[in-house]
């Protein structure tokens, strides 16, 4: 059995040696504190997170996937993220997938050992059928996760490009990912407790990711949610028509009205409004602009 005692992440932290003797308050403050150095090592890392970014936005271009790979914590936060991009971006449900050590069982329980398998996490990307288009980005906080390093191995095989995310520096855990991503976040409050620090660290960054790619393949006017799918739910409906009096200007019921007009597309419904046009010209646009709201009404 592999000693992991020489990750950072699995170090004791000096500052919680008490922690078992705090009064909740003061156990508040010092996670607090903690928490608080997150997005100062995020920052730290900006340059490899902003160049998995470009492979991603290359790859939606392409018509490729970004497909997440973890175990417990680090593939649930895959998940979340990956689940969030559809009524978020209106993308379809491919474009952002996740691979989580254990299954779909794993999401809502422990599945011991399930992580310790590098010829599942290979065969997991066989089984999505990966290929040259697509982004396979590995999630293993502490570096080590055998499931998540057989995934990228076999990813690299089949002409993925790669990303590679841990919050232990290179020289503790290597990776042969294209892009490696270290956000240091050092020894956790309960002592290897990754779903802490690290997971707070992981969400940002994979928060980051899609939102920009999104966001570059046109998914976002200024800062609004144009491609919100309107279709999810009452809240997503009310999103859309808010937006739609945001930018145009109209009245609520003139708004909803334009929406409805629109087949329930922000985007659409903003083109129609600004070149006073119908619905089909509108998605002509746009479609001409690759979907960006503002080459068409900001050239």
């Amino acid at each position: 059995m592999e000693d992991r005692g020489h990750l950072s992440t699995e170090h004791r932290n000096p500052r919680s040696m008490r922690l078992d003797r705090l009064p909740t308050l003061e156990a508040f403050d010092l996670i607090n504190r903690e928490d608080a150095t997150i997005a100062g090592a995020v920052a730290c890392a900006r340059i490899d997170i902003c160049r998995a970014v470009d492979l991603v936005v290359d790859a939606f271009r392409a018509g490729g996937r970004l497909i997440y790979v973890g175990a417990g914590t680090s593939g649930r936060l895959g998940v979340l993220d990956a689940t969030e991009c559809p009524p978020t971006f209106l993308s379809d449900p491919s474009m952002v997938q996740a691979v989580i050590a254990g299954g779909l069982e794993a999401l809502t329980r422990s599945v011991e050992r399930a992580e310790d398998h590098p010829e599942d996490g290979a065969a997991a990307m066989d089984e999505r059928a990966v290929g040259k288009k697509d982004v396979v980005f590995a999630i293993a906080t502490g570096g080590t996760t055998p499931f998540v390093h057989g995934a990228l191995h076999r990813a690299r095989q089949l002409g993925a490009k790669t990303v590679f995310f841990a919050c232990v520096p290179k020289e503790q855990v290597a990776d042969e990912a294209d892009v490696s991503i270290r956000v240091v976040t050092g020894p956790e409050v309960l002592t290897g407790s990754t779903r802490l620090k690290a997971g707070t660290a992981t969400k940002m960054v994979l928060n980051m990711v899609t939102t920009i790619a999104m966001v570059r393949t046109g998914k976002v006017y200024r800062n609004l949610m144009v491609d919100v799918n309107t279709a999810a739910n009452v809240k997503l409906v009310d999103r859309g028509v808010r937006i739609i009096e945001t930018v145009t200007g109209r009245l609520r019921e003139d708004s909803r009205a334009l929406l409805d007009a629109a087949g329930g597309c922000v985007k659409t419904a903003l083109v129609m409004h600004a070149k006073q046009v119908d619905r089909s010209i509108a998605e002509s646009l746009l479609a001409g602009a690759s979907g960006h709201v503002a080459s068409v009404l900001e050239p």
